[in-house]
């Protein structure tokens, strides 16, 4: 389609869960809900369109051995793109994907810098490995180039100990949060186990990755100051095998991570009925292949939130989150194409008809 043409999107438009139109038109790559006139080449595409998916937890840029060269990011963001993902929270990269945002056929993404873990507390080579006296200054630092989040690693397995710990003393989580907003950047933080919740919430955190040591006593704390979760579940399923792998060395934690797996679903549920607000994230990147974002939508599903909210959380809920538009007037063309109403069945989300960025069809 050219550059003059207009796209013509007819059907069902799901502007919002419930605010449906019967048509949207394109015009110089931004939607529009007026029929332009005097335009003889339009191209007609039909279905259920929702705005351009979410993925809240990704990384494009990071293989399992830590960055990866600029082709292998490419292949990451397209097939992220052909998935139906066009807007990408990269929740911590260590590979410069600025490059990204000079091509129109690519996902936007929101970064939130390169992940800061403790020293020898984290896998190789993907973080900054730090002491707690420098977690204010590297938190600054990530908070000037990335788009407003930076992304800290709360807990990891301290060998000492055998099991999962907190990376962070109290006071330098509150320095550094106290920074990264003051900066205008908000926190978010990987957490596996529930010793470092209470403390990243009470000092102010955001949001919490994977959020699998949720329990009881920390749930209002988090619906109170409404702090959001991105459970990953399509992540944590894969627990038992980590679990497996470490047993001999780690019996301690490989009991604790078999333990967060087969609450999984309990916990996310818990969350979403105590008005936590949960989004889609996949954590593809590492070892974890791409385009999995239909497959995280599901998995919430199976916990136990409504379709519609478990379709929110990876559309119009995750876009107002982030401060990106979704199929607003004037908005970039940016959406997905269905052949029947995912409201109904999210699996549909696994089966693009057409996906529409910056108002060219590219699938």
């Amino acid at each position: 389609m050219s550059d003059q043409a207009v796209l013509h999107v007819r059907g069902r438009i799901l502007v919002g869960p419930d605010d449906v139109r019967d048509e949207l038109w394109v015009l110089g790559g931004r939607i529009s809900y007026d029929r332009p006139f005097g335009t003889q080449d339009i191209r007609t595409v039909e279905g259920w369109a929702l705005p351009g998916l979410v993925d809240a937890h990704c990384h494009v840029g990071l293989g399992p051995q830590g960055p990866v060269d600029p082709a292998t990011a490419e292949s990451q963001a397209l097939t992220d793109r052909e998935a139906g993902t066009l807007l990408i929270r990269d929740a911590g990269s260590p590979s410069d994907t600025r490059w990204v945002d000079d091509r129109e056929d690519l996902p936007k993404i929101i970064r939130a810098g390169r992940h800061i873990a403790r020293t020898r507390r984290y896998i190789r080579n993907f973080a900054h490995e730090i002491e707690p006296a420098d977690l204010v200054a590297y938190v600054a630092q990530e908070a000037r180039r990335g788009d407003g989040w930076v992304k800290l690693v709360g807990d990891w397995i301290d060998r000492d100990l055998g099991d999962l710990a907190p990376s962070w003393p109290r006071d330098a989580v509150e320095a550094a949060i106290t920074e990264a907003h003051r900066l205008g950047a908000r926190v978010t933080a990987h957490c596996f186990a529930e010793n470092s919740l209470q403390d990243l919430v009470e000092a102010g955190i955001d949001c919490i990755e994977h959020a699998t040591g949720l329990t009881e006593e920390l749930i209002p704390l988090f619906a109170a100051r409404g702090v959001a979760i991105v459970p990953t579940l399509v992540n944590i399923a894969t627990f038992p095998d980590l679990a497996a792998g470490g047993e001999a060395k780690f019996p301690r934690w490989s009991a604790h991570m078999r333990r967060l797996h087969e609450r999984r679903y309990d916990t996310v549920r818990a969350a979403y009925d105590a008005g936590i607000p949960v989004y889609v994230g996949t954590d593809a990147g590492g070892s974890l292949a791409h385009g999995l974002v239909a497959g995280e939508v599901a998995e919430l599903v199976t916990a136990g939130i409504p379709p519609v909210d478990a379709l929110a959380a990876t559309s119009w809920a995750a876009r107002a989150w982030l401060g990106r538009p979704g199929l607003e007037e004037g908005a970039p063309a940016d959406l997905v194409v269905y052949e029947s109403d995912p409201r109904a069945d999210v699996r549909v989300l696994a089966s693009p008809r057409r996906v529409v960025l910056n108002g060219q069809v590219v699938e």
